[in-house]
């Protein structure tokens, strides 16, 4: 079985290293948080199969790609723009853009700012959300406890302190604990203490986000897989990844000009629903309601038992829809 390859490329101005497989129509797979390349080891391999051109880069700020120091180069125009210095460097007119968590945000962007380089999306985890009428921080929930996550997030420094003591259990315990296993299991534990949880995604402002306890491993990745992850961070730190959450407002500033803009290409979304970005206030009514900002929806397949790493938890559903999808599709 062939490996992917992997090479830097310049693209707006910075460099990027993606992975790619395959020959035939490009399609852009684009992570989240925290990931990289690697998170899209499956689909590489399966899209080449296929007859597709797949390329995964690792998005700026991670991996072996640079990471501009400002936080005001985190921006949603400027991920856009590596997207569309990717398609030029590759010398594509267009391509099927793909996209998971943060990817998948920056994929509803590409996707509605410039159709005509990305034909088409396939969107995983997030759903498309209207912009908001306030700062989006300035909504999310918070009591003298406990903060949600993006909050933690916001102050430089803080969260890279709790992150970067130990990658490789960082890791562990964000992957297991988003994963549809993790979610079950803190879902019996909670039931079996009778106590409340203090809500999905909340962290204690008193001990951090990370479980003091270590947790095991999900199903789906092998302890090669975290080892990868883990070198991976510990070389690269977490500043550049935690600075897309730190634009989160700078973004609703920036995108006020688009309001009313809506994704006009031919779109595929896939969830799983123990996902816990499908259980946050809203989402249920962001579900219901796409097709109005995205008309040409063909799908909304839900996983079951599936959490948020939708792509590695259910590697062959993820691979058969977005096979289909990509056959679908006019050349």
């Amino acid at each position: 079985m062939s490996q992917p390859t992997q090479r830097t490329i310049k693209a707006n101005g910075i460099s990027l290293n993606v992975a790619e497989q395959g020959t035939g129509p490009l399609v852009l797979l684009c992570h989240g948080f925290p990931e990289g390349w690697y998170s899209w080891r499956h689909q590489l391999e399966a899209l080449a199969a296929a007859g597709f051109h797949a390329v995964a880069p690792d998005m700026r700020g991670y991996g072996k790609s640079d990471k501009p120091e400002a936080i005001d180069q985190y921006t949603i125009f400027h991920m856009v723009g590596d997207l569309i210095g990717v398609l030029d460097a590759l010398e594509a007119k267009d391509a099927v853009i793909v996209g998971h968590d943060w990817g998948a945000g920056i994929a509803w962007h590409a996707a509605r700012l410039r159709p005509d380089r990305f034909r088409a999306a396939a969107i995983l985890s997030v759903p498309y959300r209207p912009r908001s009428p306030v700062p989006p921080t300035s909504v999310m929930p918070q009591t003298t406890d406990a903060q949600f996550y993006q909050l933690y997030f916001q102050e430089p420094g803080v969260a890279e302190a709790e992150f970067e003591k130990d990658p490789r259990k960082t890791l562990a315990a964000m992957l297991f604990g988003g994963s549809g296993e993790g979610v079950t299991a803190i879902r019996a534990m909670a039931a079996a203490s009778g106590k409340p949880s203090s809500g999905v995604g909340m962290v204690s402002r008193s001990a951090g986000m990370l479980p003091k306890v270590e947790v095991p491993l999900p199903s789906w990745l092998s302890a090669a897989d975290l080892d990868y992850y883990a070198a991976e961070f510990a070389r690269s730190g977490f500043r550049g990844p935690l600075n897309y959450y730190r634009n989160i407002d700078r973004n609703w500033e920036l995108m006020a000009a688009f309001e009313g803009v809506k994704v006009v290409v031919p779109t595929l979304f896939i969830a799983g629903d123990h996902d816990m970005v499908i259980a946050f206030p809203g989402a249920a009514e962001h579900l219901a309601n796409m097709k109005q900002s995205v008309p040409q929806l063909r799908e909304i397949k839900m996983l079951p038992g599936c959490g948020h790493w939708t792509q590695q938890e259910r590697p062959k559903e993820v691979n058969a829809a977005l096979v289909e999808f990509l056959r679908s599709l006019p050349n």
